[in-house]
């Protein structure tokens, strides 16, 4: 034990001795509680377009500036709807970045389709020199991901699908609320995914929803997960889909009604968490820029993000070589517990179900995986990535400020640190 070093692991007092947890999200309001629990009391099962999930997909088409929005039990049941409707089937490759959530690929094995995993640049964001070079007769669609809430260069993407005839889909998991040139993230697209996952910048608990101003298309969700009652009564009795409507697909995807409840309250606060976690990140970007070690995301001037977390690059060359694993445990030790590395959002090509799915999928037990040094800035940008909590409250600053403040300790004082 060094008693003489400030630093908390070395024996120093920690910058927070405040207990966590230091980030819960939701944040509930007895606005909330009232919401769920009317629900309780109205209904528990809504199996039809009506109540709360028909004002919620009605407010979400018109936050986001679409035509259709159908809501899901989980944002991974919504993508899978969403490859559905589109068409996707066996044989189809879809090219997804290398770097996400697993749930942006994993569906696509269900329809018998074939995940294709493109690298990505040193943002985390989709290299379009990759994903050309993987395009193939095959190839059906390339799916943009707003990783972290920070948009995607839409613009690039618009223009690289419509160049290469594919289609343009968007998971949008991190990311509502968030513009690319004033137009909301999840609206460029064929069709986009949401999850409304417990910690996403709109949360349900849990649940997902669809949205594109394909009515067609829309139709297709509604089949896939959504069969009988909504089907019947909202695709037109003379459209040739219509007889399939009390079967649908033969899946059941709806979102809880509690869940909706809990969505629907949230949403008409949305944009405010999202102000309020601009300013926020903003303050934190400007008290880390240029402490060493430590590199601070810089989206372009038009790009609006949600700000789902500050992903923050770790420099380890910039301070004597210290493992990032060591440099986080002692801003742990500094009370700074809800930073974090990213755990299943992470580079695709290091799950066993992308390089032998045959073990689960009898389908692909022919499957040839991706070379075991594929996707190496993937890989890269995943293990250098540290992630921040970003708050919303003005009373909640003293916390983003010691934050950055363990950060700043611990790399002023990484020789310590260094055997």
């Amino acid at each position: 034990m060094n008693a003489t070093s400030p630093l908390a692991l070395l024996g120093g007092p920690p910058v927070i001795d405040v207990p966590g947890p230091h980030f819960v999200w939701p944040p509930i309001e007895d606005r909330d509680v009232s919401a769920v629990t009317g629900q309780l009391m109205s209904a528990v099962s809504i199996p039809d377009r009506s109540g709360v999930v028909a004002e919620l997909e009605d407010a979400l088409a018109s936050f986001l500036g679409v035509r259709h929005v159908v809501t899901s039990c989980t944002g991974t049941a919504a993508l899978h709807s969403m490859y559905a409707a589109v068409g996707i089937g066996p044989g189809d490759e879809v090219i997804v970045p290398a770097l996400t959530f697993h749930a942006t690929a994993t569906p696509l094995f269900h329809l018998g389709a074939h995940p294709v995993l493109a690298d990505v640049d040193e943002n985390g964001q989709l290299d379009l020199n990759d994903v050309a070079r993987r395009i193939t007769a095959r190839t059906k669609a390339v799916v943009a991901v707003h990783l972290w809430g920070l948009p995607e260069n839409m613009d690039a993407l618009a223009a690289f699908s419509t160049r290469h005839d594919l289609m343009l889909l968007e998971d949008g998991s991190h990311a509502h609320g968030a513009t690319w040139r004033g137009q909301p993230v999840g609206s460029f697209g064929r069709a986009a995914a949401f999850s409304l996952n417990g910690p996403k910048p709109l949360s349900a608990g849990e649940g997902g929803f669809v949205a594109t101003d394909d009515t067609e298309l829309y139709y297709r969700v509604l089949l896939h997960g959504q069969y009988n009652k909504r089907c019947r009564r909202e695709i037109p009795a003379d459209h040739a889909l219509a007889p399939y409507a009390v079967t649908g697909m033969g899946l059941k995807l709806r979102i809880h009604p509690l869940a909706a409840a809990l969505a629907a309250s949230q949403l008409p606060r949305l944009k405010g968490y999202l102000a309020g976690r601009e300013a926020v990140a903003a303050r934190m970007r400007r008290a880390l820029r240029g402490v060493p070690g430590i590199d601070v995301p810089h989206p372009p001037s038009h790009a609006s993000p949600a700000w789902y977390a500050l992903p923050l690059r770790y420099r380890p060359d910039q301070l004597a070589g210290l493992p990032v694993e060591r440099f986080l445990e002692a801003v742990h030790a500094e009370g700074a517990d809800e930073v974090d590395l990213p755990g299943s959002t992470r580079a695709l090509g290091d799950h066993p179900l992308f390089h032998t799915p045959g073990a689960l999928l009898p389908g692909y037990a022919d499957h040839q995986g991706p070379a075991a040094d594929s996707f190496t800035t993937a890989r890269h940008v995943h293990g250098s990535t540290v992630k921040f909590p970003v708050w919303h409250r003005d009373q909640d600053l003293h916390l983003a400020d010691a934050y950055t403040a363990a950060i700043i300790k611990v790399a002023e004082h990484h020789k310590e640190l260094v055997k």
